[in-house]
């Protein structure tokens, strides 16, 4: 397997650095984010920094994991190691002669990459907390609005309690909020609502995903899964999951009989898979970090996020 290292470059106006690949090279006339392979005995970090000092004459000062993307082209299989560059020195430009441009994180377009790069954008676009809300009460739209305020940005509307008739009400109030905010609302539903209700996408559970064949919304709306092993993983990635939960994680007093992955198995799994995942059984804010470290996108929680106002 090739290993590259990429960066994903992002400045103060939440805009990443694309640079465009010659026509005459494999998928020629493609965006991609900078990089290169890495050479004998050179670590990832020492690979980042020689090929984005040599392509765009900057020198790195701050980065963290992104993603790992293993993909398989039909000439050679790649690991695409990604970084986000959050601080540097100097002012990008093409080195060799390359056009280069900042894009809007938000407005980049799968089609306008390779295909190995759209996990990538994926993951620029995703936050680092993902809300899944506890059951409603009287309060939950105010809560939810508190949540909003303290900086949460994906949100998954799970109200299992609720009927039929109620949920779609709440969760036109909820989608209302989210955008508001500019934040993302998902339903733990039937794909069939979101448009009904205008949410930005639908999050399968573990039983939806097992019955669902192919991607149930277009590529404009977010699909996200739960699941509890690599092989469902491995079925949210070949339905077309935007992102995954992968969970428990550590214990949980909500299931106390579920044995727990623990970090290293969670990298493990998650390294197999060109989707962001993120953490979920027993994630406190304070575990954002170590759970990046291990290759998640974030951390996703129920009461730790919703209590943490």
């Amino acid at each position: 397997m090739l290993h590259v290292a990429v960066a994903a470059i992002v400045n103060e106006h939440n805009e990443v650095l694309v640079s465009l690949r010659p026509d005459h090279v494999h998928q020629g006339g493609l965006w991609e984010f900078p990089g290169g392979k890495l050479e004998a005995g050179e670590s990832v970090q020492d690979a980042l920094r020689r090929e984005i000092h040599e392509e765009l004459g900057i020198e790195i000062l701050r980065q963290r994991p992104l993603i790992q993307v293993p993909h398989r082209y039909p000439e050679h299989d790649v690991l695409l190691d990604v970084w986000k560059i959050e601080a540097f020195n100097g002012e990008p430009h093409g080195r060799e002669g390359q056009p280069v441009e900042w894009r809007a994180i938000e407005q980049l377009r799968g089609s306008d990459f390779p295909v190995a790069n759209r996990p990538i954008i994926r993951a620029l676009q995703l936050p680092e907390k993902y809300l899944i809300t506890p059951e409603p009460a009287d309060d939950f739209i105010a809560h939810l609005q508190a949540c909003l305020d303290n900086g949460i940005r994906l949100v998954q509307l799970r109200a299992r309690k609720l009927d039929e008739q109620s949920y779609p009400g709440l969760a036109q109030q909820a989608a209302d909020c989210c955008h508001a905010a500019g934040a993302k609302l998902l339903l733990n539903a039937d794909p069939g609502l979101v448009a009904q209700v205008n949410a930005d996408g639908v999050h399968l559970d573990s039983r939806r995903l097992q019955h669902t064949e192919q991607r149930p919304l277009p590529e404009h709306l977010l699909v996200a899964a739960s699941c509890h092993t690599r092989q469902e993983l491995d079925r949210a990635q070949q339905i077309g999951a935007d992102f995954a939960l992968l969970s428990p994680v550590l214990p949980t007093a909500s299931h106390p009989d579920a044995s727990p992955l623990g970090w290293d198995a969670f990298a493990a799994c998650v390294a197999q898979v060109a989707l962001p995942v993120y953490a979920l059984g027993g994630m406190q804010p304070a575990h954002c970090d170590t759970a990046i470290a291990h290759g998640a996108q974030g951390i996703a929680a129920i009461r730790a996020l919703w209590d943490d106002i």
